[in-house]
């Protein structure tokens, strides 16, 4: 039977988060994900860095939090933030007594805001609507979510973090009152086992009712569908909020080649509802007229949705009228000691949920050791003669994308795969400039298991073809590798293309529709990967 002294439940921002804080700590833990990491809500958003701008007049609190978080993750986490900083705009659709109201909320909570001219914000932003009113300018940013998510998994095992991935929590263990460990089911190979502990934390997001529901505790956790649409290059260089009481569709995000549009809220009971529909795809374009008017020409990517861990102690709150706060609940308080769920939040604030949630279990197992998050790096940046060494086998334009995305320790066994066999050097995948050392290194690590965990870790397939040309060559690579997981290349096709598939169906029409009989023809055509040829030889 594995031991740690915690368990942490759920592989998104917060629960990788906390993994770390508590093991800078000195605190022995393990985390546990049903799925791959960063599979939820942190990889299901937009990928704004709120400067709090967007929260300052219904929520100051979290207004505030926004704001010095943001402050703090620029520092720690530089490699996973473009500082891209943000417009707030009001269109003629918008309510011109809101603008008064936000300016000021937005001082008395410490967001600074510029005004600039609409003819400077379209010298800035050409692609905006000649039709806009008025733009100030806030400290927001884009942030990548998987990688800030991987990242502190780098950080949380230097300091001994294990990490136990596709292992889904199927019981909650007690004895006269306090928690004595978790059973768990390998959700791969369907082995039960369990893990002995002296505490237990919930940070499962749209899931946390249903872990606290395993313990005989109630926890009001109400899953938000929010809906968003990818394009396949930059609108604009900055982030772009709609000036207006928060609602749908008015937030554009650029995040490296592509943008992202979002998102919608409607309330649903299952947190695994992600799957985008057309009908919301179509609303978010007729709503994001308003800012870019010729968004309909716009090429898009893919659909995606994720669900929001909202909570209330008040079990009608659903939506945009919950609040976007977070809430640590002490389940001693419930009768259960050793048992600690965090619900709602932001991907902004996951630093400072996890702060607030290791002080508690600190208290309860009298560490005093002070925590020390916002001050150290999740990855040390590549020494110049590492970065100088990487020129020597990545393409000129992606050494220093590689070194953001590996940092320093990975960069440099990266490199040595290439200095060991040049022919690693090549590229996998032109979109994200991913080359086949980089595919091997995160093949290899323990969490992988199929070609979409891979995707997750170097953004593989994320770009412009979609997987159209990276994925042959991704199959091939790991085959070749000799992986364990990577022998049934049918399989491997499957999985990879049916995940891309999904994002692609809401969006089914005009460019999107050649480019997916493209795909079709490599796939099903040439390859043959559905059977449909039963004998080759004929």
């Amino acid at each position: 039977m594995q031991k740690a002294t915690v368990v942490v439940i759920g592989g998104g921002a917060t629960g990788v988060g906390i993994l770390r804080d508590l093991c800078m700590r000195g605190i022995d833990a393990v985390l546990v994900e049903q799925q791959d990491l960063a599979y939820g809500t942190s990889s299901r958003y937009h990928g704004l860095l709120h400067s709090g701008g967007r929260y300052a007049v219904k929520d100051a609190e979290a207004g505030k939090e926004c704001i010095e978080e943001n402050t703090i993750l620029r520092k720690i986490g530089r490699h996973c933030v473009e500082q891209t900083e943000g417009f707030f705009v009001r269109t003629p659709l918008d309510p011109e007594d809101f603008e008064g109201k936000w300016l000021e909320a937005c001082k008395n909570v410490g967001i600074p805001t510029i005004p600039i001219s609409v003819e400077e914000a379209r010298r800035l932003e050409p692609n905006l609507s000649p039709k806009i009113q008025a733009v100030y300018r806030v400290p927001d940013a884009a942030i990548d979510g998987f990688r800030m998510v991987w990242q502190n998994v780098a950080s949380a095992r230097k300091y001994g973090g294990r990490v136990m991935t596709y292992t889904t929590v199927v019981g909650i263990e007690q004895t006269n009152g306090e928690v004595t460990g978790i059973t768990v089911r390998n959700t791969l190979s369907g082995v039960v086992t369990k893990i002995a502990c002296e505490f237990v934390v919930s940070a499962a997001g749209s899931w946390a009712g249903e872990i606290a529901h395993l313990a005989g505790i109630d926890v009001n956790v109400q899953p938000d569908r929010g809906t968003l649409v990818a394009f396949n290059h930059r609108i604009t260089s900055r982030i772009v909020n709609r000036l207006r009481p928060a609602s749908d569709g008015d937030i554009f995000v650029p995040h490296g080649s592509i943008t992202i549009l979002g998102t919608t809220s409607a309330s649903v009971k299952n947190p695994d509802d992600n799957v985008p529909t057309a009908k919301e795809v179509v609303e978010l374009l007729k709503i994001g007229e308003a800012l870019f008017e010729d968004i309909h020409s716009y090429r898009m990517l893919r659909a995606f949705a994720g669900t929001r861990p909202l909570y209330s102690a008040d079990p009608n709150a659903k939506g945009r009228g919950a609040s976007r706060g977070f809430v640590t609940l002490d389940h001693a308080h419930d009768g259960l000691k050793g048992f600690i769920s965090v619900v709602g939040g932001k991907f902004t604030t996951y630093r400072l949920m996890a702060e607030k949630v290791t002080d508690l279990v600190c208290q309860y197992l009298n560490n005093k050791t002070a925590c020390r998050t916002a001050e150290e790096p999740l990855v040390e940046d590549a020494s110049p003669a590492l970065i100088s060494k990487a020129k020597q086998y990545f393409p000129a334009y992606g050494t220093e994308l590689a070194a953001s995305r590996l940092g320093s320790e990975g960069l440099e066994k990266v490199v040595k795969r290439m200095q060991d066999n040049p022919e690693k050097c090549q590229l996998l995948c032109e979109c994200e400039n991913v080359t086949m050392a980089e595919v091997e290194e995160a093949a290899a690590d323990e969490t992988s298991h199929m070609l979409s965990d891979v995707r997750r870790k170097t953004r593989m397939g994320m770009g412009t073809c979609q997987g159209a040309f990276c994925t042959f060559r991704s199959v091939g690579a790991v085959d070749a590798a000799g992986l364990a997981w990577g022998k049934d290349t049918q399989g491997l096709f499957k999985e990879f293309l049916q995940a891309r598939w999904k994002g692609i169906r809401p969006i089914l029409w005009g460019n999107v529709m050649r480019e997916t009989q493209l795909t079709r023809g490599i796939y099903e055509g040439t390859l043959n990967i559905n059977g449909a040829i039963s004998d080759e030889g004929k």
